[in-house]
């Protein structure tokens, strides 16, 4: 019984294991059964009660033998040729003198001797034979470096075909293709250009992702939601780790082979020693001194059975052997580290179903043969717009109205906010809150505005930090008419999506990200000409020349702003053809002097150079030709001196030159008599020169971390003073004349050299204990109804 347990231990594998069994293979062990069963009956007939008995008088046991023997002749008898059937029929009936126990003796020599071993031991090598085909078939669901990728496979298999989600997706997805292909007819009916339908967030192309024009109304249970979401995560993962290498399609190809190589030695070696299973067999033993006979004539029993058998293995071995021909012919002949869903694709109408490769590649290929059914279903959770959907799913009911309502806020721009933080995905709850005016999406992923964003009828402003988006064509069109800020951040600028430059109403754009080394500067921003009504633009990047698209927007543009990390600038000149320009920022941008180019903008009424390399600012004379400058920052920079010409900018009423080395003020300074703000702090500048009474319009004046000794007695001309600061000098006494400045709101004198301050310092009626930053040891040298007055008066 030991073949039977050896059959079905090979024969018992899993159910499962069935779909990664094409029909050759199937039909391979079919034919290894029916061979196993013809080496079980052969060797059952071997030992079985059919065969020779003959008992022995003295053991009292029976002998089994396949051989029967007759005396042929006697020993005086010298002839050794084949007996005939006639001399057979007359020596019939002849009597001898042997008994029973020396026929069996002579039996059991003859066996042993004259029989060839093939006939003995045939049925027995066709079970060998057999049960290695056996293993060598079912060796790469067994070996360690393949079962566990096998069964992972055929248990993530199993779960994505029993899947509620699958069934929903294949259903759905289908409507929707027949809905959308109607809608795109009827666009194209209507001369709609097909870019807008769907633009991607790289390209500007037109994808293939599908994008939902309106939400699921249905939910999967939570459970099942759940089930889902961990398919996918599982997918993902097991993609990863077989597509990297062929190991299973490595082996299956060295067990065919091998299988092929055993066929071959196997029937090439039965063909040859099949003729001999034989009826008769002569036997010549040497046994005159016991039976008086030297040659027998025996006839092997089971001969026409065993050699029948023998002829229906080789023609089922050849069967076998043409499968495994039939297997070497598939595995060569066909790309089995590729596959291709582009059936799944047209089936399933899920278009972004990736191809794979490797082992992945092959055990779909073989699935394929056993049902496609299967890798259609399993495909539905290799898609990305699938599992968009589902998390899509998942987050509405997470995300609910009141939750969402929960998070509004207003912003610095005084807008409603909602701010939406590392999400995977936008609520379609979202959309439902009409009162909307600013949304902020920061690392979101697989976010898409479908049409149902048309119910924030009141959304001005949309803000998106490293979250790429996706538009369908009602969107865009609503977003075209609607937004009027646009804050775009990426780490990198091609990440930025295409879109924005097709928001021919936007008014406000700040575009922030970074171009990489491979990439041309600029590239990606010539589109910026499509923005019609822009009249504010921020670019914080790396460029290295202003792009030249924004010379397009001259007749709109109004500001322009430009934050370069320390990027130099260069090729400025295209800012002469912004004419309209009345704020231009050009901060941290590696500038060595100011660009003349800005010299012909004659609407400029601001001009900010921060964090530049500044020395010599001599071409502020210049500036006479921008007769609207009202406002001129040169903070942050290497500045050494102020030219005395800077006396010609009569209309600047701003002037920052705060955070540089300047040491010395020329007098000629404040002979720019609109001056309100002028700040001067952070540099080494030792005295404030005459003249500064006249700045009559002086409201801010900022010395704070220079090296003063004493304020000029002119600053209490300046009446309009409401903010003084001169923190961190070497100031030894502040004027009783302070009391001249009646709109003081704020004074800054910490760490300096005072020793006392002013009584009169209480006449400044507006300026109330917040307001007065001193220590408080010097703060406690006013008398105590000074500072009771100052501390009831100030706002709780």
């Amino acid at each position: 019984m030991i073949p039977v347990a050896e059959f079905k231990h090979f024969t018992d594998q899993q159910p499962a294991f069935k779909v990664l069994k094409p029909w050759w293979d199937v039909l391979a062990e079919y034919i290894t059964i029916v061979m196993l069963m013809i080496g079980v009956f052969g060797c059952t007939l071997q030992v079985s009660e059919y065969g020779s008995r003959l008992y022995h008088s003295r053991t009292r046991s029976w002998t089994f033998t396949d051989l029967t023997c007759e005396d042929f002749t006697k020993k005086t008898i010298n002839n050794s040729e084949p007996i005939k059937s006639s001399v057979r029929q007359e020596m019939s009936g002849l009597r001898n003198n042997l008994d029973l126990q020396q026929y069996s003796y002579i039996n059991q020599m003859c066996y042993e001797t004259a029989l060839h071993w093939y006939a003995k031991y045939f049925p027995y090598l066709v079970v060998i034979h057999t049960l290695m085909f056996m293993v060598c078939a079912s060796f790469w669901f067994k070996f360690p470096g393949t079962s566990s990728k096998i069964e992972h496979f055929i248990s993530i298999m199993s779960k994505c075909f029993d899947s509620p989600w699958t069934t929903r997706t294949i259903s759905e997805v289908s409507e929707e293709e027949n809905t959308s292909s109607g809608k795109v007819n009827r666009i194209r009916k209507s001369n709609v250009p097909s870019e807008l339908i769907e633009l991607s967030p790289t390209g500007g192309s037109v994808t293939g992702k599908k994008v939902l024009e309106s939400p699921s109304s249905s939910m999967l249970g939570k459970k099942e939601g759940e089930e889902a979401k961990a398919l996918f995560e599982k997918v993902k993962k097991f993609r990863l780790h077989v597509e990297k290498g062929d190991i299973l399609y490595t082996m299956y190809i060295r067990q065919t082979i091998l299988k092929v190589c055993k066929f071959l030695v196997i029937i090439v070696y039965n063909a040859v020693l099949v003729h001999n299973i034989k009826f008769i067999v002569p036997c010549s033993v040497k046994m005159e001194d016991m039976t008086g006979y030297d040659h027998f004539c025996c006839n092997h029993t089971k001969a026409c059975l065993f050699f029948k058998l023998a002829m229906c293995y080789l023609c089922f071995l050849g069967m076998y052997g043409m499968t495994c021909l039939y297997t070497l012919y598939w595995l060569f002949h066909r790309p089995l580290k590729e596959y291709s869903f582009r059936f799944a694709r047209e089936d399933t109408g899920i278009k972004d179903i990736p191809d794979v490769k490797n082992d992945f590649a092959f055990m779909l290929h073989l699935i394929d043969q056993y049902d496609s059914l299967y890798s259609k279903r399993f495909a539905v959770f290799l898609s990305e717009d699938s599992e968009f959907k589902l998390k899509q799913l998942n987050l509405n009911h997470e995300w609910t109205r009141d939750k969402l309502q929960q998070k509004l806020q207003t912003n610095p721009s005084g807008r409603l906010e909602l701010h939406l933080f590392m999400l995977p995905g936008l609520p379609d709850t979202t959309f439902e809150m009409i009162e909307l005016e600013a949304l902020r999406l920061e690392l979101l992923q697989d976010v898409t505005f479908p049409a149902s964003v048309t119910q924030l009828i009141h959304l001005q402003e949309l803000v998106l930090i490293n979250c790429p988006a996706m538009l369908s064509f009602t969107s865009l069109k609503f977003f075209r008419e609607q937004l009027k800020v646009m804050m775009v951040n990426f780490d990198d600028i091609k990440d930025i999506p295409v879109w924005i430059y097709n928001l021919r109403g936007l008014e406000e754009l700040y575009i922030s990200g970074f171009f990489n080394q491979e990439m041309g500067r600029t590239g990606t921003l010539e589109s910026l000409r499509e923005l019609k009504n822009l009249k504010v633009l921020t670019l914080h990047s790396n460029i290295s020349k202003l792009p030249p698209s924004v010379a397009d927007l001259a007749t709109h543009l109004q500001k322009l702003r430009i934050h370069n990390d320390g990027t130099k600038l260069v090729a400025l000149n295209n800012l002469k053809k912004l004419f309209s320009v009345q704020e231009l920022k050009l901060i941290n941008c590696n500038l060595e002097r100011i660009p003349h180019a800005i010299f012909s903008l004659v609407n400029l009424q601001e001009l900010d150079l921060k964090n530049n390399k500044l020395i010599s600012i001599e071409e502020v004379i210049s500036f006479q030709h921008c007769r609207k400058l009202i406002c001129l920052k040169l903070w942050h920079n290497q500045i050494f001196t102020i030219p005395e010409h800077i006396r010609k900018l009569k209309t600047l009423e701003q002037l920052d030159l705060s955070h540089n080395c300047i040491e010395a003020l020329p007098s000629q300074l404040f002979m720019c008599t609109r001056l309100h703000y002028l700040d001067l702090s952070y540099n080494k500048i030792q005295a404030i020169p005459s003249g500064m009474g006249v700045l009559q319009s002086l409201q801010y004046f900022a010395v704070s971390h220079n090296g003063l000794e004493m304020l000029p007695n002119e600053i209490y001309f300046c009446k309009k003073l409401k903010v003084l600061k001169a923190e961190y000098n070497k100031l030894r006494r502040i004027s009783d004349r302070i009391s001249w400045l009646p709109l003081l709101s704020r004074i800054e004198l910490k760490g300096n050299q005072l020793d006392a301050l002013p009584l009169e310092i209480s006449q400044c009626k507006l300026l109330k204990r917040s307001g007065l930053v001193v220590e408080s040891n010097l703060y406690e040298t006013l008398p105590l109804e000074v500072r009771v007055k100052m501390e009831d008066e100030c706002p709780m």
